[in-house]
């Protein structure tokens, strides 16, 4: 059975909680441990037995591929036993089963528990927030009921990337009805798909019915997404000391949030002189010594290392998190999530460890950043809210393989893509990567984009320019499709229907603004488009909160409402308030693009 990439991802971690030492084996001894912990018990023989259900080479131990293998069957109930094996990963570190209509899907105590003390942390005292009662209990189901009317995913999103929800537009505790709690929820699953969230198969109703397993996988995907958006350049500049003899600044602006906090962690665990080093966030981080040298390494009054006197990983490993708590840095993890290797939770607690205390030196240089672009950040969390894997962290970059634009391709117009034609191995070489890219030019072609001069080593080489026209022809693509779809008789939409659509519109509230191209200034003031977002739905938009747009500053504050009145009646908006006032043509029609696809129908 075909595995996906989230799956995959779920399963790794289940997968690690059995792996004590992170050799990619399941063991008799390991199962046994497991047992011991769930406080159960087994003979050798029945242990083996259970491992003969899904060591599929019988080589006598279960390698990740058979696990997923299993899981997979579990999950769709075709497996063997269910009393057997899956039953111990089902009972192993707290995992919960909820039942979703005919679908099964796990979560993890560990994580809900984390999450929750993560948000009584930062939300505790927003004054929004008053109608919940803090600090919510991680240890029961509270959550997923203080969650139901939107406001606090809201404010969660705006702790991630700040200012993305304007807060003037959440419907606020007190006078909620069905209607307005969808609003709210609208808003913030639209907000979340604008900072590079994939919502895919979340709906407001799943928000508001409190559905454990897409409730917890959107919250990873938001505090993931705030705790990466700082580890770069611009806001430390003094990470060029990792930089690797004979490495560039070009070369290391190519390294992921998480390939750069391997970078750090190893770069303090070297300047300590040991020999460990850390290749990821579970198996080696497991027995708490290289949390212990890198906090010596970083506050060495504060943090000592006596951690490493205990045999008891447990105990060793709540020293670990004293320490942290001397740096203020105690997040995300309990010593039971750093003993069972839990991937996620460990990188949090890392990402936050160096946001918190990066302990390098400061740099003489000014370090000059070519910035990200507002256009091409909009672009990149367009295609991550596609639900493509693995996320996207640099346009150009992630971009190179032709796999993320193959993968686009296949989401706007489902089943173009031929994949048996596709060379899917990773790493790939250049020459397979000139392949899928050239496979992608030609499929663009197919749906019309102007790829003149556009060739597969373009973008293989990372061309910003081309890349660029690539993408932009790919997101209008998408929405000028989605309205052929919708519109009757399957009719081609073009930007003129777009512009005249929002005229018509506009016009029928009798107020005589009308818009001329998606060039025209006059929209920099946002009245034309709270008009038409108005005359959409009237209730949505509140007047009283509308400047004259005279200055510049007015233009700013009408853009940011206008942005998240948009999300919250449902539409797909990507570009920024900036970009209204400044009157970017692209992203104009995107705007308009998202609200006519909403309400032109």
């Amino acid at each position: 059975m075909s595995v996906s990439f989230a799956e995959k991802k779920e399963f790794k971690v289940h997968f690690d909680s059995f792996d004590k030492d992170g050799d990619g084996h399941i063991t008799v001894n390991e199962v046994g441990q497991v047992l011991k912990t769930i406080g159960e018990s087994a003979s050798d023989a029945d242990v083996k037995k259970y491992i003969s259900e899904v060591d599929v080479d019988n080589n006598g131990t279960i390698e990740f591929d058979e696990f997923c293998t299993f899981m997979s069957k579990l999950r769709a109930g075709k497996s063997s036993s269910s009393k057997g094996f899956g039953d111990i990963v089902t009972k192993n570190a707290n995992v919960n089963v909820v039942t979703s209509g005919h679908a099964t899907h796990s979560f993890s105590d560990e994580e809900k528990a984390s999450f929750v003390d993560y948000i009584n942390d930062v939300l505790s005292k927003d004054a929004d927030l008053k109608h919940i009662k803090f600090p919510i209990n991680p240890e029961s189901m509270d959550f997923f009921a203080a969650v139901k009317d939107g406001i606090l995913m809201c404010k969660l999103i705006n702790t991630a990337v700040k200012g993305t929800v304007d807060v003037r537009a959440i419907n606020k505790a007190g006078s909620l009805n069905p209607f307005k709690i969808t609003e709210n929820q609208n808003l913030c699953i639209n907000s979340a798909k604008a900072i590079g969230c994939s919502v895919i198969n979340i709906g407001a109703n799943d928000l508001m019915e409190g559905k454990v397993h897409l409730v917890l996988g959107l919250i990873w995907q938001i505090i993931r997404i705030g705790l990466m958006s700082a580890i770069n350049l611009k806001n430390h500049p003094y990470l060029v000391r990792l930089l690797e003899p004979g490495e560039s600044l070009e070369d290391f602006l190519k390294l992921s949030p998480e390939q750069i906090l391997l970078r750090w962690f190893n770069y303090h665990l070297k300047n300590s002189g040991t020999s460990r080093r850390v290749k990821n966030f579970s198996g080696d981080i497991k027995d708490s010594e290289c949390y212990t040298i890198l906090l010596n390494q970083l506050a060495p009054k504060k943090c000592d290392t006596s951690a490493l006197k205990d045999t008891d990983l447990t105990k060793r490993a709540e020293k670990v998190l004293a320490n942290a708590d001397k740096l203020e840095c105690r997040k995300f993890v309990r010593a039971r999530d750093i003993v069972s290797g839990n991937p996620k939770l460990n990188l949090a607690f890392v990402a936050n460890l160096f946001n918190t205390c990066p302990g390098l030196e400061p740099v003489e240089e000014v370090v000059v950043v070519i910035e990200e672009t507002r256009e091409e950040k909009a672009f990149r969390n367009w295609i991550n809210s596609l639900g493509v894997e693995p996320f996207v962290n640099n346009l150009y970059e992630d971009l190179r393989d032709g796999l993320i634009l193959l993968q686009v391709l296949d989401k706007i117009e489902p089943g173009i893509v031929d994949w048996s034609k596709v060379n899917r191995v990773h790493p790939l070489n250049k020459f397979k990567q000139v392949e899928n890219c050239n496979y992608a030019v030609l499929l663009g072609k197919q749906l019309k984009f102007s790829l003149v001069g556009v060739a597969g080593s373009d973008i293989n080489a990372a061309n910003k320019k081309l890349t660029l026209a690539v993408v932009w022809q790919a997101l209008r693509y998408f929405i000028l499709n989605y309205l052929k779809r919708m519109s009757k008789g399957g009719k081609e939409i073009t930007e003129d229907d777009i512009i005249q659509w929002a005229n018509a519109q506009v016009s029928g509230t009798g107020k005589s603004l009308r818009m001329d191209s998606f060039k025209d200034k006059s929209l920099s003031d946002s009245q034309f488009i709270m008009t038409l977002l108005s005359s959409c739905q009237s209730e949505s938009v509140n007047w009283d909160l509308v400047t004259s747009g005279k200055s510049d500053e007015e233009k700013l504050m009408n853009a940011q409402y206008a942005v998240s009145c948009a999300r919250k009646m449902g539409c797909g908006v990507f570009c920024l308030p900036e970009d209204i006032v400044e009157v970017q043509p692209k992203m104009m029609l995107t705007f308009f693009g998202a609200i006519m696809s909403t309400f032109g129908q």
